[in-house]
């Protein structure tokens, strides 16, 4: 920690982190900003403390908690200036918290990495005002490990949909389901005013014409809970940074594959051309 970053071991995100994993990442506490406006904000199981500082510009007051003692003291020393952020080292499963003690809590990639998910749920629901949101997120176990064959390590218990919706349902009368994925997609965007319509059109293979919305599998749920109404939410929300670091990644790797592609086939031809000199050598002989 000697130049200020906390180690990337796998098990939580860093900001230094580029490509597909920061976009999943910060786009969560970008999605949380506006309903942190003003509001008492527990930040559960914040790890290095980047997004507990995003949500302290518009809130009332942070409080980042986590269990791992070097990410605390990570944060404190990293963020700490921050007259309404605070850090301290905690067990979300067993939160230590007064009864409507928050008006927001967010709790990003932390049910997989639990098995006691029920007491987190729980305390998270004993620990917000009456009309407090929770908004927690966690991967879909279909298409995070089924589909694609992958074994996160530091995965305890990942969820499927029905099994996420049945472990919020018991402690928030309303939940708003959302999908999280990196999509690869043109955007067209009013350069005269901000948007205040949002289309949006999925074309599939076996279809003759583009079907309208975002006809994916997400890779992750984010879930927006609440015992009373929620507030008008966003239907989509859009994250990106404007130095584009997937792209940068994505065309570092063409151009090596497109070098070692042309090696290769300067090999094959050499390869072809001794061959064929062997050839004519052992027809002399």
């Amino acid at each position: 920690m000697s130049d200020g970053t906390l180690e990337f071991t796998g098990e939580r995100f860093t900001p230094e982190c580029v490509r597909e994993i920061r976009y999943e990442h910060w786009a969560r506490y970008a999605f949380a900003l506006e309903l942190a406006r003003g509001r008492r904000v527990l930040d559960a199981a914040c790890g290095e403390g980047y997004g507990s500082a995003m949500l302290a510009g518009a809130a009332a007051s942070v409080l980042g908690v986590d269990i791992a003692e070097d990410a605390i003291a990570h944060a404190r020393s990293r963020y700490g200036a921050q007259a309404n952020l605070r850090f301290q080292r905690g067990d979300c499963t067993a939160l230590d918290a007064a009864s409507g003690s928050f008006d927001l809590i967010v709790s990003f990639e932390t049910l997989e990495h639990v098995a006691a998910q029920e007491n987190l749920i729980a305390g998270f629901a004993r620990a917000l005002t009456d009309d407090g949101i929770l908004i927690v997120s966690s991967p879909d176990k279909r298409t995070y490990s089924d589909v694609s064959g992958f074994r996160n390590e530091f995965h305890v218990r990942e969820l499927y949909r029905d099994e996420l919706l049945a472990l919020l349902a018991p402690h928030f009368a309303q939940v708003r389901l959302y999908g999280q994925k990196l999509l690869f997609q043109s955007a067209i965007w009013n350069l005269q005013s901000a948007p205040r319509r949002v289309a949006a059109a999925t074309l599939v293979e076996s279809a003759a014409m583009p079907q309208a919305g975002l006809d994916y599998a997400p890779l992750y749920f984010i879930a927006v809970c609440s015992r009373r109404p929620l507030p008008e939410l966003p239907d989509l929300a859009l994250f990106g940074d404007r130095e584009e670091s997937v792209y940068t990644h994505y065309n570092g790797e063409v151009r090596r594959n497109m070098a070692a592609g042309g090696r290769i086939a300067e090999l094959e031809a050499e390869i072809a051309r001794l061959r064929d000199e062997l050839g004519k050598s052992l027809l002399k002989r």
